[in-house]
């Protein structure tokens, strides 16, 4: 089949570099071999009891089998918009809320919504994978600005400033981050919202799904609540799937000055129309309902977290900085590299993700998914066994 059937638009789109890599693993895992995976970002618990009950409930209401307001359910708008003050510490109103099939769609509508052809967007790297897709759909231009594990994986504002062109358009920031699990702290993310205030037409997308997963006391700041004057051109991105073990009910939201919004909403009315209603009455009951079972996935987080850290600085060559939010580990290999492993010489760290996985059957993603090469990510959202199982394989293989 020749590739002019499909539209250079989306032919240019690459597959996502994390499910392609959980992917090969289920299928290694389905064949046979006893391969563990650090490759997906969802928490391995079932979705909490209560947030279930209320969709076993909403189910059988009729009124949740009907088409609703295409940016969300009245009551879900509201209970985003308490959220948002209480954890995000700003003030909206309904009208700014939309609704989204998850995160993603709110990130790929964001950026819909403010890039013209030839935009430039600054992105922090490492940076999560559907990033450069959604830019790049958009007509967009992304301009990656990194920071390795001797910054903590946190861009500088002298940084952003070096790459700043007339031609920026938007800033993106995910804190906490995927991947690397770092957090912005207050001065850090005051200092680059003082930064935005000073372009006056740089926009802001705030990437927040893993706002309430963080550890040993950090708080994960919206730059809204830290530089208000830059809410204006602000939209924040946040959803129930991280926090609330909600991956498969597909259900976040963005939150923008009202005319981004009402755009946003526009667009959304011919793409998807309404979330189901029965994945907002869940994400209500997750938000305004009982919060002590977070709290226990957190727990189990945080001591796999620390499991994680200390097992894999364990490993020569091997640097693994400790997350202070997310549920990922981000170490830098670059240690590793240029050397002989397995009887093949390793230069990149997507050769040692390969020669990982065929080695010691433990699948990671490496860093070419988010930016440079010389890093790998793991997720420690499986089982504390797995977790340890895999990480002695590798102890064993580099050793």
């Amino acid at each position: 089949m020749s590739d002019s059937r499909i539209s250079k638009r989306i032919s240019a789109i690459a597959e996502s570099a994390t499910l392609k890599v959980d992917s090969k693993a289920k299928a290694l895992i389905a064949n046979g071999r006893p391969v563990i995976s650090y490759a997906a970002g969802e928490p391995d618990f079932p979705t909490p009891a209560h947030i279930v009950e209320a969709a076993a409930i909403a189910v059988r209401d009729p009124k949740n089998h009907r088409y609703t307001p295409a940016a969300g359910l009245p009551e879900m708008k509201e209970a985003i918009v308490q959220k948002t003050l209480e954890d995000s510490g700003t003030k909206i109103t309904p009208s700014q809320v939309i609704v989204t099939n998850g995160g993603k769609q709110a990130v790929y509508q964001a950026f819909q919504v403010i890039l013209d052809d030839g935009d430039e967007v600054l992105v922090p790297a490492p940076y999560w994978t559907t990033y450069p897709e959604a830019i790049k759909l958009a007509g967009g231009k992304q301009v990656d600005v990194f920071a390795g594990s001797d910054q903590g994986y946190k861009v500088t504002v002298e940084q952003l400033e070096a790459a700043y062109t007339p031609k920026t358009k938007a800033l993106l920031i995910c804190s906490p981050s995927n991947p690397t699990g770092a957090v912005f702290s207050k001065q850090e993310l005051t200092d680059i919202g003082n930064w935005v205030a000073t372009k006056p037409n740089l926009w802001v997308i705030s990437d927040e799904i893993y706002q309430n997963v963080v550890y040993d006391g950090v708080r994960a700041y919206s730059i809204t609540e830290l530089v208000p004057e830059i809410q204006d051109r602000t939209i924040m991105v946040n959803g129930v799937a991280k926090s609330y073990a909600m991956t498969g009910w597909r259900l976040g939201w963005m939150i923008a000055p009202d005319d981004a919004a009402k755009a946003a909403g526009n667009l959304q009315s011919h793409l998807t129309s309404n979330v189901s209603n029965i994945s907002q009455r869940a994400a209500i009951a997750a938000i305004t309902g009982d919060q002590e079972p977070i709290q226990k996935m957190l727990a189990a987080f945080d001591r796999r977290r620390k499991l994680a850290v200390a097992e894999l600085n364990k490993i020569p060559g091997m640097t693994t900085p400790n997350p202070e939010g997310a549920f990922y580990v981000y170490p830098d290999v670059s240690g590793l590299l240029g050397k002989t492993w397995a009887g093949k010489q390793i230069t990149s760290s997507l050769e040692l993700a390969d020669m990982i996985l065929e080695q010691a059957e433990v699948a990671l993603v490496p860093g070419e998914a988010f930016g440079p090469s010389g890093y790998l990510r793991m997720s420690y959202a499986l089982s504390d066994d797995q977790l340890l199982e895999g990480i002695q394989r590798m102890q064993k293989l580099f050793s």
